[in-house]
């Protein structure tokens, strides 16, 4: 099979479409069939028939961090994350012991991390809490790019969640020298970055890619890593690493100002993305795209380093739930008003709404940890699922990089159950659950075939798993 443009879809007997945003994702409209039909929708009506001679410039049209269209001429930046969300287990630095009690954190950052306050729900220097919260994330990743929910950032916003778990993380290392944070950081992305994009850059160039200077950013992705139509939807989740690496980057200045004022800076966070929206637009570039996105999740960073420094505690109860609220209700709000716009409600579209509804539904969960020290300490009494929780967070990187590849092939592979008799009368082939499912599996076997990738990043022996 082919990857299509960006917004891909693919079917069998009347296909499947997608529309692509931060932690896009695609859906299957009409249902397997055994005569595949292939087919491409760009997501905003814009049809694609290819493949496109790769001699050829390529110029198409396709909706921006703020919905509106732009075209782009080969190679292909991925302009606004979709997601999902940081990975990994704590591998402590060897320039110092590691802590006593420490977490993990959302991919793509393996760090060491203190709460204020120590629970009683800490096994294995792990706090139970925060990885339920990163474990919920990924998996809200891989429904939305499954199923295609428009709603489902509204129930859960992944990035939000992750970016303030990172924020939090990145604060307690940023106790020890920056520059030794920042290339601890780097030394435990970049690695499985590099394995996983050696197979999508090696399956591009096969198939007729012809890459420009632009792929130094496939080295270190301080700009979206280019690449072609072919192999848009595995490379587009790239914005969230290239996100989080511009927000490690900055995190010692950003924690620097954080410290003179904390709530207004907190409060002020917001401003950057209403006046992108109202005011000054950033453009469509490389520059543009990274612009906007941190700003989207600048306030949920700096919530991370509002828990982390005791900021939260001190607030009133009060104060916490009428600011969440009105956040939530102009985010909600936002999205919905202004869905002709955006030819949709969905938060991935809309960089405004996504910042004020992240902002008020990730508030809660940080001041619940920090107000109560909740642990979730029960989670350890159900050991299957504790376990599958600290594998989720143990290989987190590698669930979010390779996920999407997973169900790109769970497409030929459920066409290939169609030949087989009683898999056709037995199976739910036509189903979208199937596909979710036959997904799972296989990322499940990316985690066991390419996880110990991390391992080594963090200068540790490799492991089947953790």
């Amino acid at each position: 099979m082919t990857w299509g443009a960006e917004q891909q879809g693919q079917g069998y007997e009347g296909g499947y479409g997608s529309g692509y945003g931060h932690d896009a994702g695609y859906g299957y409209g009409g249902g397997y069939g055994q005569a595949p039909a292939y087919g491409y929708d760009s997501g905003n009506g814009l049809p694609y028939v290819g493949p496109v001679p790769y001699d050829q410039p390529v110029t198409y049209e396709r909706p921006t961090s703020n919905g509106r269209p732009v075209s782009y001429e080969e190679p292909v930046p991925y302009g606004q994350p979709t997601p999902y969300e940081e990975p990994g287990p704590y591998v402590p630095e060897p320039e110092e012991p590691a802590p006593a009690e420490t977490e993990a954190e959302p991919v793509p950052d393996p760090a060491p991390s203190l709460s204020p306050g120590t629970g009683t729900g800490k096994a294995g220097g792990r706090d139970r809490y925060f990885d339920a919260l990163r474990a919920v994330a990924l998996v809200r990743v891989v429904t939305y790019h499954t199923f295609g929910w428009a709603w489902a950032g509204l129930v859960f916003p992944s990035m939000g969640v992750m970016f303030a778990l990172a924020g939090t993380l990145m604060a307690r290392s940023l106790e020890r020298p920056a520059l030794a944070v920042v290339r601890g950081r780097l030394r435990r992305l970049l690695p499985p970055f590099w394995f996983w994009g050696l197979f999508v850059v090696l399956a591009m160039l096969v198939h007729g890619w012809m890459p420009g200077w632009q792929i130094v950013f496939w080295i270190v992705p301080v700009g979206d890593p280019p690449g072609d139509r072919w192999g848009v939807q595995a490379w587009e989740i790239l914005w969230y690493l290239r996100t989080y690496l511009w927000f490690v980057l900055l995190s010692p200045l950003l924690l620097r100002i954080f410290r003179r004022a904390p709530v207004p800076v907190l409060l002020l966070s917001l401003v950057p993305i209403v006046v992108f929206q109202y005011g000054w637009q950033p453009s469509y570039d490389r520059f543009g795209s990274a612009l906007t996105d941190l700003a989207t999740y600048l306030f949920c960073w700096l919530l991370g380093f509002a828990h982390r420094e005791g900021v939260l505690q001190r607030l009133r109860p009060a104060a916490v739930v009428l600011g969440s609220a009105a956040a939530l209700a102009y985010g909600a709000w936002y999205a919905f008003a202004h869905q002709a716009d955006f030819g949709t409600y969905d938060l991935d579209e809309n960089p405004l709404a996504q910042a004020f509804w992240s902002a008020g539904f990730v508030t809660p969960l940080m001041y619940f940890k920090a107000y109560h020290d909740v642990d979730f300490a029960r989670l350890a009494r159900v050991g299957r699922l504790d376990r599958v929780v600290r594998v989720f967070n143990a290989r987190a990187v590698t669930i979010y990089l390779w996920h999407e590849i997973a169900l790109i092939l769970a497409v030929p592979l459920i066409d290939r159950f169609w030949d087989v008799p009683a898999f056709e009368k037995w199976l739910p082939l036509e189903s979208q659950w199937f596909m979710f499912g036959v997904g799972w599996v296989l990322i499940g076997a990316a985690v066991l075939l390419f996880g110990w990738v991390e391992d080594v990043a963090a200068r540790k022996g490799p492991r089947l798993l953790p």
